[in-house]
């Protein structure tokens, strides 16, 4: 995993991805912190961390676009694929080394603070950890650029996607507040829920049986619970959505209260999209 981490991160500095990265991720941020903090005159720097988050769908797509497409687009993926080393090395090492990239871009940004604290009175606490929220949040966007990254080999298509992908993520409040509430619409939803699942574990597992069988006793389960007016399905769409939203998670974060909670749903949405991708890598290799 170490050469592959380190490979990543010097291709990062020998080509212009990891230089525009950190030039737009510093020139964003400050601009941000003049408008914010110095025209304002606010000691408050967790409302520019907020502001700059816009910033993750056109940056994160750039970051990531080449992480597996351009191995595949120049067949190295195979040397990759064939060497000792093990998928889930790869596929850590190049996390890794892409949100290395993205916290050395913090860690710079990180002196705006230090200004503010130098010539005012900020919360350190709360601004300490709205940064590792915003880091957490970060690396989870990243995750997600990297197996989309890995379904490709046109970084133009990757980009295009992650970009898409990110903004149904950042929208999915809004999304969670127009979806209808009604129970019936709440059991499909339910029923189409089981049927991915059964799908995923068919193409995981190639076994018809163990596929069907979850898909029969899960459709059962979804349909008992609407016919016998389980309040499990007052208001699901919704509830669901709000609890897959990064940004719910990080509003604790931002108003300085470390939970728990919100680090395990970071670091386990994270893990199930690096999963995804071990698991096409896979899949790929024994195709």
């Amino acid at each position: 995993m170490a050469a592959i981490f380190k490979k990543e991160l010097r291709t990062y500095f020998t080509t212009l991805t990891g230089y525009v990265f950190l030039g737009f991720f510093v020139l964003i941020t400050g601009y941000f912190f003049i408008a914010q903090n110095i025209s304002q005159y606010s000691a408050n720097y967790n409302d520019v961390l907020v502001s700059t988050m816009i910033m993750f769908l056109i940056l994160v797509p750039v970051l990531t676009m080449r992480s597996f497409a351009e191995e595949s687009r120049q067949k190295t993926d195979q040397l990759l694929l064939t060497s000792p080393v093990g998928i889930n090395s790869i596929v850590l090492g190049k996390f890794l080394a892409a949100v290395t990239l993205y916290l050395i871009a913090i860690i710079i940004t990180a002196v705006f603070p230090f200004i503010l604290n130098r010539y005012g009175d900020i919360d350190v606490s709360a601004t300490v950890c709205c940064f590792m929220g915003y880091f957490l949040m970060g690396s989870c966007l990243i995750s997600v650029g990297i197996f989309i990254s890995v379904l490709t080999d046109n970084q133009i298509v990757a980009a295009a996607v992650t970009f898409g992908a990110l903004f149904l993520l950042v929208m999915i409040d809004n999304v969670a507040a127009a979806v209808p509430i009604s129970r019936s619409s709440s059991a499909v939803f339910a029923s189409a829920v089981v049927l991915i699942v059964a799908f995923t574990l068919y193409s995981s597992t190639k076994s018809i049986p163990l596929s069907l069988i979850f898909a029969v006793i899960g459709l059962a389960a979804a349909i008992g619970a609407y016919l016998l007016k389980l309040p499990i399905y007052d208001g699901l769409i919704t509830n669901v959505l709000s609890k897959l939203s990064v940004l719910s998670h990080f509003e604790n974060f931002y108003l300085g209260v470390f939970g728990i909670s919100d680090i395990v749903y970071y670091i386990t949405f994270s893990g199930v999209f690096l999963f995804l991708t071990v698991s096409v890598i896979e899949k790929r290799r024994w195709s």
